[in-house]
């Protein structure tokens, strides 16, 4: 994971151009993500939130409740305070309402965190640098988990459909 983190850097730096490096991830990769993983929270019907692509893997549900558990503590770092929600208290959600409140709850919550961000900040220290790339790449790794589930189940990720190939079931 720290090696997935330490090669973002100089992709993120390289892509920034003439925005500052915390307004190109914002605009290039957080929102997009955040986009994807709440439309993802919405498709997916509500029976599917149980679902497991094999036994040994998380359900659906699982995975976007990991998404919100990460935000939370990556983002509680940027703003310098304890995560307003407990990794316990996240993981005993089990339904499709609760869980996608949290997962949306959580991503609003690093909305506010990276507004306040400026690159000074954000490479301050490893720890802040850190927690400023998981929440970018680890929602992209969680995402792409469980576009599987989507496909599997019928339903065309967002990010596809957002490319025009429709919304929602597959044809």
């Amino acid at each position: 994971m720290k090696l997935t983190l330490l090669l973002s850097i100089p992709f993120l730096l390289a892509t920034a151009h003439a925005q500052t490096l915390t307004t190109a991830a914002m605009q290039r990769y957080f929102n997009p993500i955040r986009r994807n993983l709440e439309m993802s929270a919405e498709v997916m019907p509500a029976d599917k939130y149980s679902f497991k692509l094999t036994d040994a893997q998380m359900t659906f549900a699982q995975w976007l409740i990991h998404s919100a558990q990460r935000n939370f503590a990556d983002c509680a770092t940027l703003k310098g305070e304890t995560a307003p929600e407990t990794a316990e208290k996240l993981a005993a959600l089990t339904q499709k309402d609760e869980v996608s409140k949290a997962l949306k709850d959580s991503f609003a919550y690093c909305a506010s965190a990276l507004e306040s961000m400026n690159d000074q900040k954000v490479l301050s220290s490893p720890q802040m640098s850190i927690a400023f790339l998981h929440v970018i790449v680890h929602n992209n790794e969680v995402y792409g988990n469980i576009v599987g589930y989507m496909r599997v189940s019928g339903i065309v990720p967002p990010s596809t459909a957002g490319r025009g190939r429709g919304r929602g079931k597959s044809k």
